[in-house]
């Protein structure tokens, strides 16, 4: 008779996403995962894979619960631009909480991993992918709204947001003037106006 899990395996996953999240995943060991769990070892192996394994799940786990949340709050009803100047200030915002500042999880996957690793490269370009699809989808709105002059390429100002919003979250990791963050954020919200 098989042995029932003496855990929550979605717990643990959340658990170690912040974990990761946090720490990075070359500054995370097993040994942390396990004390950060409450999960032994092999329990972990049986249930996740490996830490790679573990941390692609996480990753996963993460872009399921904020990527499909931008869509929906850029597919809203009515006027596009209120929308599209309240995600960059979210951006923003988020940029400048707290400290320790943890970043994006895909960003900082795409900081540390995507470079040597395909498969977490894979998940940080989907996300990257759908946050575009998706502003470009409402700016297409927008212009056919009249909320755009009809000069304007929804497309570029979709990339260019998703840069602009990368950029964000790696500057705002590190500790500096938040004057610069702020300045190109106010830069950002102009092009809406």
């Amino acid at each position: 008779m098989a042995r029932a899990k003496e855990f929550d395996p979605d717990e643990a996953l959340r658990r170690a996403l912040e974990l990761f999240w946090e720490r990075g995943y070359e500054a995370t060991s097993m040994a942390d995962l396990v004390a950060c769990l409450g999960v032994a070892r092999a329990s972990i192996y049986a249930t996740f894979g490996g830490k790679h394994e573990l941390y692609l799940k996480a990753l996963e786990r993460y872009l399921r619960t904020t990527d499909p949340a931008i869509a929906e709050a850029l597919s809203r009803p009515g006027p596009v631009l209120p929308q599209v100047r309240r995600l960059i200030e979210d951006y923003a915002e988020q940029s400048f909480r707290g400290r320790p500042r943890n970043g994006c999880f895909v960003v900082n996957t795409a900081v540390e991993l995507a470079a040597r690793d395909p498969e977490a490269a894979r998940l940080v370009e989907a996300s990257w992918t759908f946050l575009e699809a998706s502003l470009t989808s409402a700016l297409t709105r927008a212009r056919a709204q009249g909320e755009l002059p009809g000069d304007r390429d929804p497309r570029s100002l979709a990339r260019f947001l998703v840069v602009f919003f990368q950029g964000l979250r790696v500057l705002g990791r590190a500790p500096g003037d938040d004057d610069r963050l702020r300045d190109a954020t106010r830069e950002a919200l102009a092009l809406f106006d």
